[in-house]
């Protein structure tokens, strides 16, 4: 018979929620800031964008004076809650396109626009001895994964999924949690909290070598795309135009290859 590990999730789906609630609740106090802030007149640009993308949009904020661009960073699918319960940032950049078309068909955004995509690698600490995803079935490694209801973990489930029943089986064995976002996962995975951890090729990049990436074969990883859209109602809606704008041939596309990330199809 497999063994199962009591998989821990960081948190549940209805604190996360309520958290979310709390976040529309404070209004703008819930948006930290990412680029300039204080009280001068300049237009100002609010962002919620999934976490994967912190690095490369933190960089092109820095590109964009005289406008003060304010960014929040966390799972899409709780910045999808934020907007539904009535927060109105200018954009909303999603790690997965199925998100913002939903929030579009619901009247929330204007047509979404795919600007990036990504791999998916096994996050480990250098000299781990993990060479592929079958050295995380061993019966003594733990592992942790996104959460099944946000993106990076809706991408390992369909990576899983090609694996043969057996192998998959003992990989969701040895889960020892599923987090909320992927930077979740490399913050735990460089705390020692697990042996490795299955993420965004561009989250281990952005931890500065604490931590290697991996490869997983081409013919078994989903396709990863990120999308973003104007919030309808938003505030600035013209920046966020522009914003977008350079996400997919500005100095926003230049950032996220810095970072890693790969034209849309790559």
């Amino acid at each position: 018979m497999t063994r199962r590990r009591k998989v821990h999730r960081s948190p549940g789906p209805v604190i996360r929620v309520l958290f979310a609630s709390l976040l529309v609740g404070l209004g703008g106090m819930g948006i930290a800031a990412c680029g300039t802030g204080g009280g001068d007149d300049r237009p100002r640009l609010t962002v919620l964008a999934a976490s994967s993308l912190q690095t490369a949009l933190a960089d092109y904020a820095g590109t964009l004076p005289p406008t003060q661009v304010r960014q929040s960073f966390a799972g899409s699918d709780l910045l999808a809650v934020q907007i539904r319960q009535g927060a109105r940032p200018d954009v909303y950049v999603a790690a997965d396109t199925a998100l913002p078309r939903r929030l579009h068909r619901e009247g929330l955004l204007e047509r979404p626009r795919v600007f990036a995509s990504n791999r998916l690698v096994i996050a480990a600490p250098a000299g781990s001895g993990i060479d592929g995803l079958a050295d995380l079935t061993a019966p003594d490694r733990s592992v942790i994964l996104g959460d099944s209801s946000v993106p990076v973990g809706i991408y390992s489930d369909r990576l899983l999924a090609e694996l043969a029943p057996e192998e998959r089986e003992k990989i969701l064995a040895n889960t020892a949690s599923r987090e909320p976002e992927a930077g979740s996962i490399t913050a735990k995975l460089v705390r020692g909290a697990a042996d490795a951890g299955i993420v965004y090729r561009t989250d281990v990049r952005a931890v500065g070598g604490l931590l290697e990436a991996i490869p997983i074969p081409g013919k078994i990883q989903p396709r990863i795309a990120y999308a973003g859209a104007v919030v309808r109602g938003a505030p600035e809606p013209d920046l966020a135009r522009r914003y977008l704008n350079g996400l997919t041939g500005g100095e926003g596309a230049v950032r996220l290859g810095q970072a890693g990330f790969l034209p849309p199809g790559g």
